[in-house]
C-alpha cells in the first residue's frame, strides 16, 4: 500500500458517508427499497411494500398511511417535531448516519417478525437515545393500538426532556393520523390526556397506549406492568446502592414483557467500565447467549468528528511512515500504530486527524476512549495504566463457557456428634471424596481424569487466595488447573474453581478437599505478611499460619517455597505457601502478561476477565483492581501460572506399578 491507493480509499469512504439521504423521496434510506413513480415524481419506499396491490395508483392519502406504517424515516422526517440543538423553531427529525444504522438494525429485527431486544454500546452526542424513544414512539401511534411504553433514564432530570420531547412531537402530530382512516372523531379532542395524578404518565386516547417516564435515581418509578415497550436509557452509569441494583431495576421493568412481535427492550449506554450490568449484558449478546443483539457505534461513525485536511497526501503518508510505531512521543498522543489501526478499522483520514487533535486534551488513552470508543472492546477498558492488552485478554473469554456442573465437593465420612475430628480421620475422609451437584459454590469445567495405566505427574495444581469472612470484603477462591494439555504443546486450562466467603478453618478444609479430588493436586496457598500485605486488598490479613497448621500434617502435596542453597545446609524450615510481596508480585504479574499476551492458557470463567480488564498499574508503581473491583481470581491465575510455568517441571507419563497404585474413583465420581 502507498499514498496515492490511501487517498483513492479515502476518497470512497467519503463518498460512502456523504451518499445522499433524501427520507421523503426514500433515496439512499434505511433498509431495501425499489423505485416508483407517483405524481410524476420518483420515490424509493421500503421493500416490504412491495405487496401492497396497485400502489402506484392509490390515492394520496391511503398511500400515504401505507408509508408512514413501513418506512420510519419517511414519518419522522414529515411529522416528529422535535427540539432544535442549536435553540430556536422545533425541527422534523431527519436521522442522521448513526441514528440510520440504528434503524437499519431495529427494522431488520422487526420486518423478520421478531421482538426487538438490543443492547446499544455507544460513543457520545449523536442522539441514539432520542431515536430509540421516537422508534418506540412511531411503533405506538402507527403500528398498533395499545402498545404501552416504558422509559428509564438514568437521572430524574432527564425524564422531564423526555417529557418534553414526547409533548412537542404530540402538540404538532395531525390527529387525523390517530385513528385508523374510516374512523370519524373530533376536531379539537385531545391528543394526551394525564393518569390520575401521576406527572410521569401519558395518556394518547386515540391510540389506547401509554407513555411512562421514570429513573433510575427512583426505582419505584420503573416498575413495569402492562408495558410493550421498554427502553433503559445509559444503564451502563445506573449506580447501584442498597435495596437497589441495576439488575434489579431492569428486571422490575422488563420482567412483563411477552417474548412476541411488535415488543421492544432496549438497554442503551456509553460504556462504564467491565464486570459492571451493562457490560455483562453486552457481553452475553456478543456471544449469543442472550436473547438481545449488541450494537456498537464507534466515534467514527458520527459525521461531527472530521477534521478537513489541507494536505490529506501529506497525512497519508505519515500514518503509512509510523503505521509499526508502538511508542508515542507524549502521554497526549496515540502511536502510529494505533492511528493505522483506526484506518483498517474504516476511519477516514480526516476523522483520524480529528481523533489526533482531540487526543491532545486528555493526558490518557483511557479517558479519550471512555468519550469516543474506536470498537466494542476499547469502550469498556477503564484507563491507559490497564497492564493487559484488552484483545488478547477478549481472546481468552473465547474459551469461556458454563461449568458442566456444579455443587459440592465433601466426605461422607462424618466425625461423631460434639467430636473434633483428629489428623487420622481426616486423612480418611481425603481419602474418600465425591461431588455432590446442585446447590454449591463449586463450578466445574472438566471432571478429574485418572488411568489405572499411568499417571501424570504434578498434573493438576489448585491454587487459593485468602479474601475475607464478611460478604463486603473480597472473596476467597480455590482454582485448579490441568497441565496435561502441555504433554501436547497446549496451555493449562481451568477446569475447577470456588468462589466465596467463609471461615478460614472452612476455606482451609475445602481446598484440601478440592485438591484431593484431582489426584492430590498441589495445593498452593497465597501467603502475605501483615507488614507486606496490599492495604488496598480487602481481606481479613494473614492467615497463612492458620491454614499451614490445618493442613501440613493431613494433606500429602501442599506446596511450600523452594529453598536457597543456606537454608538447605542450616536444615532451616520448609516455608508453605506463596509468599506475594513487592518483590512476588511484579513477578507473578509479569508472568501473567506474557502468558494472556502470547495465549497460553485456556480461562474458562468469564469473571475473571472482566477482573483482568479491570486491572491497572497505579501512579506509585504498584498493581491493583480499580476502585469497586476485585482481583482475586485474577491472583489466582497469576500465582497458579507463575509456579506451572517457572517452578514445576513439564509433566510427563508415569507407569502404574503396584506399589504406586492411584486411589479409585469414588462411585458418585465415577457417574460424573
Amino acid at each position: 500500500m502507498n499514498a496515492e491507493s490511501i487517498i483513492i480509499e479515502n476518497e470512497r469512504r467519503k463518498a460512502r458517508n456523504s451518499a445522499p439521504f433524501d427520507p421523503i423521496s426514500g433515496l439512499g434510506s434505511v433498509g431495501p427499497r425499489f423505485k416508483i413513480k407517483r405524481n410524476n415524481a420518483q420515490l424509493w419506499v421500503p421493500e416490504t411494500m412491495r405487496s401492497i396491490p396497485g400502489l402506484e395508483a392509490l390515492s394520496d392519502t391511503i398511500f400515504e398511511r401505507k408509508r408512514i406504517l413501513h418506512d420510519f424515516p419517511y414519518w419522522a422526517a414529515k411529522y416528529a417535531y422535535i427540539k432544535s440543538k442549536g435553540g430556536g423553531d422545533d425541527r422534523l427529525f431527519v436521522l442522521n448516519r448513526p441514528q440510520r444504522k440504528l434503524v437499519e438494525r431495529l427494522e431488520s429485527i422487526r420486518t423478520a417478525g421478531r421482538p426487538i431486544r438490543l443492547l446499544l454500546l455507544k460513543a457520545r452526542q449523536w442522539g441514539g437515545s432520542t431515536c430509540v424513544q421516537l422508534y418506540m414512539i412511531w411503533l405506538q401511534l402507527v403500528h398498533e393500538k395499545g402498545l404501552n411504553s416504558l422509559i428509564i433514564a438514568h437521572q430524574a432530570a432527564a425524564t422531564d426532556e423526555i417529557k418534553d420531547m414526547f409533548d412537542r412531537l404530540m402538540l404538532s402530530y395531525p390527529l387525523d393520523l390517530l385513528y385508523d382512516d374510516d374512523e370519524e372523531h373530533g376536531e379539537k379532542e385531545p391528543k394526551t390526556v394525564g393518569v390520575g395524578k401521576s406527572r410521569t404518565i401519558t395518556r394518547v386516547p386515540q391510540r389506547k397506549c401509554k407513555i411512562k417516564v421514570g429513573s433510575a435515581e427512583r426505582p419505584d418509578s420503573c416498575r413495569g406492568g402492562d408495558y410493550n415497550l421498554v427502553h433503559c436509557s445509559e444503564v451502563g452509569i445506573w449506580k447501584a446502592t442498597a435495596g437497589k441494583s441495576p439488575e434489579r431495576i431492569a428486571r422490575a421493568a422488563c420482567a412483563g414483557i411477552l417474548l412476541s412481535p411488535l415488543t421492544m427492550i432496549v438497554y442503551e449506554s456509553t460504556a462504564n467500565g467491565t464486570g459492571n450490568f451493562f457490560h455483562r449484558e453486552y457481553e452475553a449478546a456478543k456471544n449469543g447467549s442472550s436473547q438481545f443483539e449488541p450494537l456498537f457505534i464507534s466515534w467514527f461513525d458520527i459525521d461531527q468528528y472530521a477534521l478537513e485536511l489541507n494536505d490529506p497526501r501529506g497525512f497519508a503518508e505519515r500514518l503509512l511512515v509510523n503505521k509499526d510505531s508502538e511508542g508515542a512521543v507524549s502521554d497526549r498522543q496515540q502511536p502510529g500504530a494505533y492511528l493505522w489501526w483506526l484506518w483498517e478499522k474504516g476511519a477516514t483520514l480526516e476523522a483520524i486527524a480529528w481523533y489526533v487533535a482531540e487526543r491532545s486534551k486528555y493526558s490518557e488513552h483511557g479517558l479519550m476512549a471512555a468519550e469516543y470508543p474506536s470498537d466494542d472492546v476499547e469502550a469498556f477498558v477503564h484507563s491507559g495504566a490497564s497492564v493487559f492488552d484488552k484483545y488478547k485478554v477478549e481472546e481468552l473469554r473465547k474459551g469461556c463457557q458454563a461449568p458442566r456442573f456444579t455443587g459440592e465437593i465433601d466426605s461422607p465420612l462424618k466425625p461423631a456428634s460434639g467430636l473434633i475430628p483428629d489428623n487420622n480421620f481426616r486423612k480418611r475422609q481425603l481419602a474418600e471424596v465425591e461431588f455432590y451437584a446442585g446447590a454449591g459454590a463449586w463450578k466445574i469445567w472438566e471432571t478429574p481424569q485418572y488411568s489405572s495405566q499411568c499417571i501424570i505427574e504434578s498434573r493438576y495444581v489448585a491454587v487459593v487466595d485468602v479474601g475475607g469472612r464478611s460478604a463486603q470484603s473480597d472473596w476467597s477462591v480455590i482454582a485448579i488447573f490441568d497441565r496435561e494439555p502441555m504433554m501436547r504443546g497446549d496451555g493449562p486450562k481451568v477446569v475447577a474453581q470456588w468462589r466465596g466467603h467463609t471461615d478460614f478453618d472452612l476455606l482451609a478444609w475445602r481446598a484440601a478437599l478440592g485438591a484431593s479430588i484431582y489426584d492430590d493436586a498441589l495445593l498452593v496457598i497465597e501467603s502475605n505478611s501483615i507488614e507486606t500485605h496490599d492495604p488496598a486488598r480487602n481481606t481479613d490479613g494473614d492467615q497463612s499460619g492458620f491454614f499451614f497448621n490445618r493442613l501440613r500434617d493431613i494433606y500429602p502435596n501442599l506446596y511450600s517455597r523452594q529453598r536457597s542453597e543456606e537454608d538447605i545446609m542450616r536444615k532451616a524450615p520448609r516455608k508453605f505457601g506463596f509468599h506475594t510481596n513487592v518483590s512476588t508480585k511484579p513477578l507473578i504479574i509479569a508472568t501473567l502478561v506474557k502468558v494472556i499476551r502470547e495465549g497460553l492458557y485456556t480461562e474458562r470463567d468469564s469473571d475473571c476477565i472482566d477482573e483482568f480488564l479491570a486491572y491497572e498499574r497505579r501512579q506509585n508503581g504498584s498493581y491493583g483492581a480499580i476502585e469497586g473491583c476485585h482481583d482475586d481470581l485474577l491472583m489466582t491465575r497469576a500465582i497458579g501460572l507463575h509456579i506451572i510455568f517457572h517452578e514445576l517441571p513439564a509433566p510427563v507419563n508415569k507407569a502404574v506399578s503396584s506399589s504406586n497404585q492411584q486411589r479409585p474413583l469414588s462411585p458418585m465420581l465415577s457417574s460424573w
